[in-house]
């Protein structure tokens, strides 16, 4: 069921039962103040029959009744009947049809005073009546053809107004339930049209202020990551493409070549040391695309431990040196660090070894003259940072930005040997871990890479 409907059905379930309690609650009420009105008619004229027949010593039964007949001030099918002490019946006005009462009744009406009885629509009022010489017991009974005749058409024109109502709230919540979800229903076709295609394209946020606004708001947040996934994606496969085809054409052009002719051993052995070269290549970028894919998940979370930075950095410093000797590290560490507190982080240390040997590697790789990087490590009560600092080539301006995309590689580095996914593998890694990556550089006179982490309390250790 649309929602529209179904808020329209829950208003008129919600105002009918709305009316229909108000309108059991006034046809209550009326017919308790008819009934208590009635009564009290029915009192008073008890009450001066009474005092006509026993002050008044001039009157007797037979004159009683004749004055009542005569008289225009009785209540419809009006009967009285009145017993003396002795519970004797000494006066009734309609001696052919009156009404009988027990002694019980009777009984019961000297004990509490008062007794009302209901007969069908026939209503009968006791009172226990006190003269200066005797005690009488008077009942007198009447129908309120009027009162009940008024309650009757009360509820009818209740009924009538309680449908009525019904049917109009039904359509006015139709109306309103339409126009109150016509702009949901607007952001929904504007969503409806958007694809792969048009990912560029946004929903109306109208005023900005209400709900729809701030949903329309929503709608267009997720589409821009959507799009900008999108974009990475499609960069990404472009690149990696082109990253992956590269050494596999050259593998296979030399082999191609080789096949072509008979050859020296020596030769076979060049173009297999060749080949291995670039399978080892393929190796490597195929080993960093997984990692970046592991990086772009929360699976690597569950691995998290306490990690040791300064042991974990001369762990790659002496990995890094042992495959290329003519790199040179320099390791410095603030002099406030002397608690191993101030230098644990919480972290995979797989992950983490893999971002600084990038960072180390790519250091020494772009400073031709010295390869020399120099990391240094100082913190404060909150953080950790450690930085990565060369005198290399530098990196222009306009490529600051973008060189943590993967495969991007800066203009000024086309000629050095490279995938373009250190940085990007680098800057994923340091956020699954919560830390910062900051860079500074200029052209000609080298970068530095900061990474900050959040140090692990000491609690946790």
């Amino acid at each position: 069921m649309e929602i529209r409907r179904k808020l329209s059905y829950q208003f008129i379930l919600i105002v009918a039962l709305i009316l229909l309690l108000s309108f059991i609650s006034i046809y209550i009420s009326v017919s308790s103040f008819r009934k208590e009105t009635f009564y009290a008619r029915l009192e008073s004229r008890a009450l001066s029959v009474a005092q006509l027949l026993i002050d008044v010593d001039e009157i007797n039964a037979e004159l009683l009744r004749k004055i009542e007949k005569s008289s225009s001030s009785g209540l419809p099918y009006e009967q009285i009947s009145i017993f003396d002490y002795h519970n004797e019946l000494i006066y009734t006005s309609d001696e052919k049809n009156g009404i009988i009462f027990d002694t019980a009744q009777i009984n019961e009406v000297r004990l509490k005073n008062e007794l009302r009885i209901k007969e069908r629509n026939f209503e009968i009022l006791g009172l226990f009546y006190k003269s200066k010489y005797d005690r009488f017991v008077v009942f007198i009974g009447a129908r309120d053809v009027f009162g009940l005749e008024k309650l009757s058409n009360l509820r009818l024109i209740l009924l009538i107004v309680f449908f009525i109502s019904l049917i109009i709230v039904l359509f006015a919540g139709l109306f309103y339930s339409d126009r109150a979800l016509s702009p949901i229903i607007k952001v929904m076709g504007q969503v409806d049209k958007i694809g792969v295609s048009n990912l560029n394209q946004r929903v109306d946020e109208g005023n900005g202020k209400d709900e729809i606004a701030r949903l329309a708001s929503t709608f267009n947040e997720m589409l821009e990551r959507i799009e900008s996934a999108f974009k990475v994606q499609k960069n990404f496969i472009s690149n990696a493409s082109h990253e992956l085809r590269t050494p596999l054409t050259i593998i296979t052009g030399q082999l191609e070549i080789v096949l072509l002719n008979e050859r020296e051993p020596q030769e076979y052995k060049t173009v297999i040391q060749s080949v291995l070269e670039d399978i080892r290549n393929l190796n490597k970028i195929s080993d960093r695309l997984l990692m970046l894919a592991q990086t772009s998940s929360e699976v690597a979370k569950i691995n998290f431990s306490a990690v040791r930075v300064d042991d974990l950095l001369w762990l790659v410093t002496n990995e890094i040196v042992k495959r290329k000797p003519e790199y040179k590290v320099s390791i410095t560490l603030n002099e406030d660090l002397d608690d191993e507190n101030m230098l644990t982080i919480s972290g995979s240390e797989q992950l983490l070894k893999t971002a600084f040997s990038n960072l180390i590697e790519n250091a020494c790789k772009y400073s031709p003259a010295e390869k020399k990087v120099v990391v240094a490590l100082k913190n404060d009560s909150e953080s950790l940072q450690i930085s990565f600092k060369d005198n290399g080539i530098g990196i222009p301006d306009e490529d600051i930005e973008m060189i943590f995309q993967p495969f991007y590689r800066g203009r000024n580095s086309l000629e050095y040997s490279g995938s373009g996914i250190g940085l990007s593998l680098a800057e994923r890694i340091v956020k699954i871990h919560s830390g910062q990556l900051k860079v500074n550089s200029k052209m000609g006179e080298g970068s530095e890479f900061i990474l900050i982490f959040p140090l692990l309390h000491p609690s946790k250790l």
